[in-house]
């Protein structure tokens, strides 16, 4: 992943309870870390007070680890949108250590979805373009 500039970034804190019994952020905590920062970033363009109204799933999510991050660090996480698809879209994260060191990449696929009817439904052209606005030109042409 080669996109440096990312259009939104949140610091978590790592706590206690995020720490395997090696001393380092257990591996799967980096997935909980990546839906607290997509939690917020959505959170602009959806009331996320009435989770049934968010009209998202999670499709797919992966993350390379890079570097272990430990107790007492804030992660900071950047992301962004890097593709719409017809019903999903693709979103890209980066996570930096409290010195700024890259410690895991990920990327996740979020669909849009009714959940009165149990079906994919279409990215909406609204929001689409809110995110556009939001973002700029960003990602930036490979």
């Amino acid at each position: 992943m080669n996109i440096v500039d990312f259009p939104f970034q949140t610091e978590i804190e790592v706590s206690f309870r995020d720490l395997d019994p090696m001393g380092h952020v257990n591996n799967a905590v980096y997935f909980t870390y990546i839906e607290t920062a997509r939690g917020r970033f959505m959170g602009q363009f959806f009331d996320i007070r009435k989770p049934l109204d968010i009209p998202l799933i999670l499709g797919e999510a992966s993350c390379r680890y890079i570097s272990p991050l430990l107790f007492g660090e804030c992660v900071r996480v950047k992301l962004g949108i890097s593709r719409f698809g017809t019903k999903s879209f693709d979103m890209v994260y980066r996570l930096e250590g409290g010195d700024g060191r890259l410690v895991a990449t990920a990327r996740s696929t979020m669909i849009m979805f009714d959940y009165a009817r149990g079906q994919s439904i279409p990215v909406p052209e609204s929001f689409k373009a809110q995110v556009a606005a939001f973002q700029g030109h960003w990602p930036p042409p490979a």
